[in-house]
């Protein structure tokens, strides 16, 4: 089970509604529950690096099962390290992602780059709450 394409279309959809309503360009990107990409936006004249930002944090988040800034703090611990670096260096442990539950199983995450760490986690739930 995995986010469907639908639903990652809507889920980026709402995050940048969001961005749009505090006044931010973003990045968002929709991964399924391994970390694969499913869909990815980047407003007009959002920050070309806010795409591997958003990617990274969708990434990790979807690992973990939870909001990537909630690893932040633990980011430099040795088991961290080794299971970024082992996944390839593609997850960021920082703010501005959100898993996408369903039925208990983790399907997917969305994640942001552009905003403030605080911004981007917010226009990440605003998406994810469409569903």
């Amino acid at each position: 089970m995995n986010v469907t394409l639908e639903e990652a279309n809507r889920i980026a959809a709402g995050a940048i509604a969001k961005a749009e309503e505090i006044g931010i360009k973003i990045n968002v990107a929709v991964c399924d529950g391994g970390g694969r990409l499913v869909a990815f936006q980047r407003m007009t004249h959002a920050m070309w690096a806010g795409s591997f930002g958003s990617q990274g944090k969708a990434i990790a988040s979807a690992a973990f099962g939870r909001p990537s800034g909630d690893l932040t703090e633990r980011a430099n611990h040795p088991t961290l390290r080794g299971i970024v670096a082992a996944e390839g260096d593609h997850m960021m442990l920082g703010q501005g992602a959100v898993p996408i539950i369903r039925d208990g199983v983790t399907i997917g995450a969305c994640g942001v780059g552009g905003g403030t760490a605080q911004e981007d986690e917010d226009c990440a739930r605003a998406g994810v709450a469409l569903l």
